[in-house]
């Protein structure tokens, strides 16, 4: 039953977003001066109301149905990272295709701020999509063209004219490391290497020689040129021959590459395998990401690059050095990172602190970082693995609202809003998206022909989308508390450690002139949180009209009365 207090809150908002719609322009910018006055004495009046009534407030999950959309076109962004291949099928080969994907884009964003039925990711970042021999692309054999089982050029065209519209900024994976031994550029180097004989290379008569690291003193992750008494790297696999990315001819055939992309429309990069470049030499990879950064943003002011840097914070953090704009965050993802382990039962101040400590860390390297968190990709075990027994799916949600709930850009693999399984073999982790549990309804990919058998654990998405308690709405419903309240993106985080619990964090968000606090619930029980001491945009938290968003993994809610709120466990109160 709802209470009155809840109906006279609800109409007070809706008057006064009416006003706010009619003075602003519009729901992707920001309010404006007489829509933000309207809004403050419409909480005056909440305020009054419930001081009145003396009623604890009934903070439901569509409150956020009453709060506009404030989307900031900059470098903030919510990601969805798709792998075309197992993301969806437009001509029925079981391979996905960009085709495909353009069909999808209103699941990912359609682009109305007045429709709810979008997850409302506003970045997508593409796996790779130039052509190469193998299933997951890693392995470039052309770095302008798009992979023939993906579709043309022109499809990719129509794809970010697509994104264009709806605006969603597209980055797209590049390989810098290394090529496809299939590459052009490999194969003239071998060529020549095995016609060489015993004379010594010129690279005036071959320039791709000093393309890739050749040697005749083998070493370990060195592979042979068939035929001849040379070597080349390949760290990863002989297959994948590592480049020089010291040679000056190569680094312009990269600004090339780049410069080709960016006036085709693409936003940016997601750079792979940055701390790879050269083996084990730290100021020679950042020296690299320095220069390419400063590339890239010579061509395009605005782009965006992330750069995938697995190794401990310590170590990847060094690489803002080079001015970079992300790095991925590893240390809250996967099974062993600080949000996995707070949801198996670590005290919650272990992501409290994690995450009022990240500015410190990063910006000592760079002042104009942007974090990028993420909490699984395309080489990590699903999340819905990390949790068992009772409460997993809660714990499922939970950890996704905390990964989307941090500062930067955040990062969504494609199905995990869906609670997808996939483990083991890489091929397990890029599983087909679940759209449907009819493996041959329209659409629906075969995946990696060596993906094993394996049944997904919750409904797919024709069942969650009617389910208001399934992980998909849930995920929807946290990606649109990021898009109305910049603070969650923007904001610099402190943790209030003397308010927060062994599960219960509570951070505070400062961006620009405005604060917001998030409390976090990590456990099970639930959880009487007293704010009422604390002081929010130079105003004690005492009422409930402070409220932008509660959020709650099953049917019971959140109350707040006298600046005490009492939350289920596994939920989230926002209050601004």
């Amino acid at each position: 039953m709802i209470k009155k207090g809840r109906i006279r809150r609800q109409a007070a908002l809706l008057t006064a977003l009416g006003m706010l719609f009619v003075s602003s322009c519009g729901g992707s910018g920001g309010t404006s001066d007489s829509g933000a006055a309207a809004e403050q004495d419409t909480e005056q009046t909440l305020m009054a109301e419930d001081s009145a009534s003396g009623e604890a407030a009934n903070i439901e999950e569509d409150i956020t149905d009453t709060i506009p959309l404030n989307v900031i076109d900059d470098n903030y962004r919510t990601y969805y990272e798709v792998f075309v291949y197992s993301f969806y099928d437009s001509d029925g080969d079981g391979i996905g295709d960009l085709q495909g994907l353009t069909s999808k884009l209103d699941y990912i964003n359609d682009g109305d701020d007045t429709t709810d039925a979008d997850l409302g990711c506003n970045g997508i970042w593409l796996m790779p999509v130039h052509p190469s021999p193998t299933y997951h692309k890693y392995d470039v054999t052309d770095y302008y063209a798009i992979d023939p089982a993906y579709g043309t050029l022109e499809d990719f065209q129509a794809f970010l004219a697509a994104c264009g519209e709806r605006d969603i900024k597209v980055i797209m994976d590049l390989v810098l490391n290394h090529t496809s031994s299939g590459h052009p550029w490999f194969q003239e180097a071998c060529a020549y290497l095995r016609e060489l004989g015993d004379g010594e290379p010129d690279t005036a008569q071959c320039p791709y020689f000093d393309y890739y690291h050749f040697t005749k003193e083998p070493a370990s992750g060195y592979s042979q040129v068939s035929g001849t008494d040379w070597y080349y790297e390949a760290q990863f696999w002989s297959e994948m021959p590592d480049l020089n990315l010291g040679c000056e001819e190569l680094r312009e055939e990269i600004k090339g590459i780049t410069q080709y992309w960016l006036d085709m429309g693409v936003g940016g990069f997601r750079l792979d395998a940055v701390k790879e470049y050269y083996t084990d030499n730290v100021p020679d990879n950042i020296e690299f990401l320095r220069w390419l950064t400063n590339t890239v943003k010579s061509q395009r002011e605005d782009a965006y690059l992330v750069g995938e840097a697995w190794a401990n914070i310590s170590s990847y953090s060094q690489y803002y050095e080079s001015g970079i704009d992300s790095l991925f965050d590893f240390s809250f993802a996967g099974a062993e990172g600080v949000i996995a382990k707070v949801m198996n039962g670590s005290p919650a101040d272990k992501y409290g602190t994690a995450v009022a400590e990240l500015d410190e860390t990063f910006g000592q390297y760079n002042e104009n970082y942007i974090d990028a968190p993420f909490y699984t990709n395309h080489d990590m075990a699903r999340s819905v693995g990390y949790y068992v027994g009772e409460n997993s799916d809660s714990r499922v949600k939970m950890a996704g609202a905390m990964n989307l709930f941090m500062s930067g850009s955040a990062f969504l693999y494609y199905g995990e809003e869906l609670g997808m399984r996939g483990s083991g073999k890489d091929e397990n982790k890029r599983a087909p998206m679940y759209w449907s549990k009819n493996a041959d309804a329209e659409g629906m990919c075969d995946g990696p022909a060596d993906m094993d058998d394996f049944e997904m654990k919750y409904d797919s998405l024709e069942e969650q989308e009617q389910d208001e308690y399934s992980i998909y709405r849930y995920f929807r419903k946290a990606i649109k508390i990021r898009n109305q309240n910049p603070e969650i993106a923007r904001g610099k985080a402190e943790y209030l450690a003397e308010v927060s619990s062994d599960r219960v964090c509570v951070l505070r968000k400062t961006y620009e002139d405005s604060e917001l606090l998030l409390v976090f619930v990590t456990g099970a029980d639930t959880e009487s949180v007293d704010l009422s001491g604390l002081s929010l945009n130079g105003h004690p938290v005492d009422d409930s009209t402070q409220t932008r968003a509660a959020l709650v993994t099953g049917e019971e809610q959140i109350t707040v009365e006298k600046g005490i709120a009492k939350m289920p466990g596994y939920s989230v109160l926002v209050l601004k």
